[in-house]
């Protein structure tokens, strides 16, 4: 199979189902910056050391395929996308996992900046792309149909993120850099 198939040449790309879009459409966007958040996933497991984060990411990695296929899927073939739900135990393991990591960490009393060890600021820089993500992802709502749980589960791994990048820095004693407003002035 050949990587390069020459019929995006055109500015535009194809949907499960066989419809082509524009390359900048909403859906390309939310898929493609779905896309992105994984690859950046893919760093911070490159990057930390803790065998039982590595396996949730593992798991989300291969819920944001699912995701990504789910919203690459034309609207009239819901059958479709079913094959890649995204489901209420899914979202459930991120809250667990947050609420198994606050256990153990110190509690919030500032802002924290992003930043840190390099696992714990990749961390922050895959928030920010999910949060772009979430942006794209209920713009397409406004138009299309979107499962909620999906919208929920990015949402929620957002702040999972937060929570897994003070983990890391916890773990990699690096301390946390805190938001100083008189700093910014």
């Amino acid at each position: 199979m050949k990587i390069y198939t020459r019929t995006g040449d055109d500015g535009t790309t194809g949907l499960i189902g066989g419809s082509r879009v524009k390359k900048y459409n909403v859906r390309l966007e939310s898929y493609g910056t779905v896309d992105e958040l994984n690859s950046y996933i893919g760093v911070v497991r490159s990057l930390q050391n803790e065998p039982h984060a590595d396996s949730v990411l593992a798991k989300i990695q291969n819920k944001l395929f699912d995701i990504g296929a789910n919203l690459a899927t034309e609207d009239d073939l819901a059958s479709v996308r079913k094959q890649f739900p995204c489901r209420e135990a899914d979202i459930e393991l991120l809250e667990k996992e947050m609420d198994r990591m606050i256990d153990v960490l110190p509690e919030l009393r500032n802002f924290i900046l992003p930043g840190g060890c390099q696992a714990a600021s990749f961390c922050h820089v895959a928030r920010t792309v999910c949060r772009r993500a979430e942006r794209h992802i209920v713009e397409l709502s406004e138009n299309a149909e979107v499962d909620r749980n999906l919208v929920k589960y990015i949402n929620r791994l957002s702040d999972y993120l937060f929570v897994l990048s003070r983990k890391i820095s916890m773990d990699q004693k690096t301390p946390e850099i805190l938001w100083s407003p008189e700093l910014g002035e």
